[in-house]
Parts: C-alpha cells; sequence; structure tokens
C-alpha cells in the first residue's frame, strides 16, 4: 500500500445526527488514484456525514476492500492502475456488492456507456463541486436499493413456486396413498406443519420423500 493510501476498518463511529436519529451513516469505499481529488472527495463525504471505511488508488485493491467491508457506495475512478474503474465496477456489481458511483473526466464522457454496461448507478464528472456529489450518490444507491428489492421480489415468486409445487405433489400422494380427500390432505398438511414447526414446504418435502420410500407420512 502505497504511503498516500489509507484503509479504515468497518464500524466507525456515526455522526452525532445519525445517532440522534438512529440511523447509521451512508459507508463509502473511494478509489482514485489521484492522492489530491482522493483527499478532497473523502472530506467532502465526512463532512456530509457520511462514513468513508477505505481510501484506495487502484481498482483491484477497491473489489478486494468491497469484498471484505462491504460498503453501501463504491465510487470508482475510471483511469485507474492493476484494474480501471470499469472493470472494478463490473465485479463489484456482478457480485452484488455495493452500489457503485463512477467519477469521469469531461473528456472521458465516452466511456460513461460502458461505466452503464459494467454496471454503474450512476457517475460524476470531474472537476465537481459538493454539491453535485450528494445528488449523484444518492442515484446511485437509490437504484441499488431498487435492484435489491427486485430481485428479492424475484427470489420470493420464486420460493412460492417451488413452495407451491411441493406442496401439491405431496397433497397428491396423500390423496392417493391415505385415502384423503383434497381437502383433508391440505389441512392435514398444515396442522402437522403447524405441530413439527415447520414450513410447508420442508413438510411436504418430507412427505414425499417418506410416501416415496413407502414410509407413513
Amino acid at each position: 500500500m502505497t504511503a498516500d493510501e489509507r484503509e479504515q476498518e468497518p464500524g466507525s463511529s456515526p455522526t452525532s445526527e445519525d445517532a440522534a436519529e438512529g440511523t447509521e451513516p451512508l459507508r463509502v469505499l473511494v478509489a482514485e488514484d489521484e492522492a489530491l481529488i482522493r483527499l478532497d472527495l473523502t472530506e467532502m463525504l465526512q463532512e456530509e456525514g457520511l462514513d468513508v471505511v477505505a481510501e484506495v488508488s487502484d481498482g483491484a485493491t477497491a473489489v478486494r476492500l468491497a469484498r471484505e467491508l462491504r460498503p453501501d457506495l463504491a465510487i470508482l475512478d475510471v483511469k485507474m492502475p492493476v484494474m480501471d474503474g470499469i472493470q472494478a465496477a463490473e465485479q463489484i456489481t456482478s457480485e452484488r456488492l455495493s452500489a457503485v458511483l463512477i467519477l469521469t473526466a469531461f473528456s472521458q464522457r465516452e466511456l460513461i456507456e460502458r461505466a452503464r454496461e459494467a454496471g454503474a448507478m450512476a457517475y460524476l464528472v470531474k472537476p465537481f463541486q459538493k454539491h453535485d456529489l450528494l445528488p449523484a450518490i444518492e442515484v446511485a444507491a437509490g437504484r441499488f436499493q431498487d435492484l435489491r428489492g427486485l430481485e428479492a421480489q424475484v427470489g420470493t415468486l420464486t420460493d412460492r413456486l417451488e413452495a407451491r409445487k411441493h406442496v401439491e405433489r405431496a397433497k397428491g400422494l396423500l390423496q392417493e396413498r391415505e385415502g384423503l380427500s383434497e381437502n383433508e390432505a391440505f389441512r392435514w398438511l398444515q396442522r402437522t406443519a403447524m405441530e413439527r414447526r415447520l414450513s410447508m414446504r420442508t413438510l411436504a418435502e418430507q412427505v414425499i420423500e417418506r410416501l416415496d420410500a413407502g414410509e407413513s407420512p
């Protein structure tokens, strides 16, 4: 690690305002190879009450620390040694480690589309002022939360469909092998799941396995 590169462990104390409100400040990883810009950016973030959990000068270290620290946001400069910001953004977003905000010079605007394709949620053109920073952070963090919420909904829907398939299969086996009606089979599953403190899906899987093995449910 270079002399002008600093890493901080997670869990820094929240600001007094955050503590009063009972909420943790946004945890941010900063990756910028120009030391002065990195310092200015960190100061801006801290002045706004954000928790800078790491400052690094190359994309590879940014990815490594994003995996270790799981920040809420990674701010990545496009041009960095070892691994550039776009490559780092692609890895961070593909692993859903954090939201990503890309820093790009005005002359690099053609790289914005590449950054979007890599999964960056927002970008900021250098040089920028403090009043430009927070709106970009809010956009990036908001889009990341929307993405995670959408993935959770899809996962929940998939789980429900899988659970329904198992319950229907177990219910059919109970009707066929235990001589129960459809309503009786379903009520038995509900009651037994409650008694055994199992989810309907888990019980259904057990019933299917036992009945297929010729055992009692």
